[in-house]
């Protein structure tokens, strides 16, 4: 939970997550393998109306930093060896920016010059940003309202209004809440908003709090400027341990939309393909939609780090106009193999257990359909025969 109560930029965003754990080393190390040059990075305990906490600084080094285009800034994160999750959210962060100053300024995105938040200092912080989020392990990132400010402040378009247009842009597109802040100059700058709208919800979780960092801003106001950062887990979640049953819990990415008009043969063609890419699972459940049309209700489950991808497949390959996402806990039994001796010889089984407790075990299908093959036999006779030996020897009464 990001508590922004003197907004947000790239480097405060950095910041806090570096004093909540992030490692500065793991990220100089991925920078390291992007084709990125003229910076140092600045990392300093920093203590401001008596709170300590961190602060993070992108230091030019090369006075002339060129302006991008989206497409230059897509094909260097493109060359890059981030992962799949990383990638996919710098790309939509600056997607994101894209579209906003395409939108202030009336150009195309690929016309837009990325002067402030094309620079390198901006690749870094988005790049951080999406990579802390990953090795910090968090499933669901939150911001509170935003300070409205006044004043002004300076662009490589000159003067321009606080918040700055592009800033207002990204914002209203998500509705992002905001209240009155009696403070002048900018406090939400464009790189900090994109990575709000691009990550973040904006509410207030019900969560145990495990862990705070604080990121600090340069500029001073009457209060602490910094950006205070909440980790922890939601209400309800336990950690691992001897007392915990489910010791395997994660958070997964479920994908769902209402679809009405795909034929049978396209709609399994698509379950096909999200299996092979990566989704967990996949299926349809039937529906009654608006003027009483027959359809289907497509629920996907994926790892986290693919929700972004397996989300740009749907919208690519279904006539779906949206989609709804969430991040849900996934709390899982342990799940075993183990060889029996039946009278039809070796076969193997899947043992389900709660902690020390067996819950059931059942015999490999595959396996089964073999043994039934070979003897000719029922398969429902090769299952009873599994059965039995699993009732007498792993779960006896």
């Amino acid at each position: 939970y990001l508590d922004c109560h003197s907004g947000i930029s790239g480097d405060m965003f950095l910041g806090a997550m570096l004093d909540a754990g992030f490692s500065l080393d793991t990220l100089k190390q991925v920078l390291a393998g992007m084709p990125i040059t003229g910076y140092e990075l600045q990392l300093e305990q920093f203590q401001d109306k008596g709170i300590r906490g961190s602060r993070f600084q992108v230091i030019l080094t090369d006075q002339e930093q060129p302006a991008h285009h989206l497409s230059d800034i897509m094909a260097l994160v493109d060359a890059s060896t981030l992962s799949p999750r990383v990638r996919a959210s710098v790309r939509s962060i600056f997607h994101c920016l894209a579209e906003a100053e395409a939108a202030v300024h009336g150009t195309t995105l690929e016309e837009v010059h990325f002067h402030e938040v094309g620079a390198v200092d901006a690749i870094i912080d988005i790049t951080g940003a999406a990579l802390a989020i990953e090795t910090l392990n968090i499933a669901a990132l939150y911001a509170s309202a935003l300070p409205l400010s006044s004043g002004h402040v300076k662009t490589a378009h000159g003067l321009l209004p606080v918040p700055a247009p592009a800033t207002l842009e990204i914002l209203r597109r998500v509705a992002a809440p905001w209240k009155p802040s009696p403070a002048e100059g900018e406090m939400v700058t464009p790189t900090g908003a994109a990575i709000l709208a691009t990550l973040a919800r904006f509410e207030t979780p019900a969560m145990r709090i495990e862990r705070v960092g604080y990121g600090f801003g340069r500029k001073s106001f009457p209060w602490p400027n910094c950006l205070r950062l909440c980790l922890g887990r939601p209400l309800g979640v336990h950690m691992a341990g001897a007392d915990n049953p489910f010791p395997d819990t994660d958070w997964v990415t479920v994908i769902e939309s209402n679809i009405d008009n795909m034929t049978g043969e396209a709609l399994g063609d698509l379950m096909e393909r999200l299996l092979a890419v990566g989704a967990l699972d996949a299926t349809y459940l039937p529906l009654q939609m608006k003027k009483n049309r027959p359809a289907v209700l497509l629920s996907v489950i994926c790892r986290v780090e693919d929700g972004d991808a397996l989300a740009q497949l749907l919208l690519s390959e279904t006539s779906t106009l949206g989609l709804r996402l969430q991040q849900v806990e996934r709390r899982k039994a342990q799940r075993t193999q183990q060889d029996i001796e039946t009278p039809l010889g070796i076969m193997t089984i899947k043992v389900k257990r709660l902690g020390d407790r067996i819950i059931s075990a059942a015999p490999e299908y595959e396996e089964c359909r073999r043994i039934a093959l070979e003897r000719s036999m029922p398969l429902e006779e090769v299952y009873e025969v599994a059965r039995q030996v699993i009732k007498n020897t792993i779960i006896k009464e």
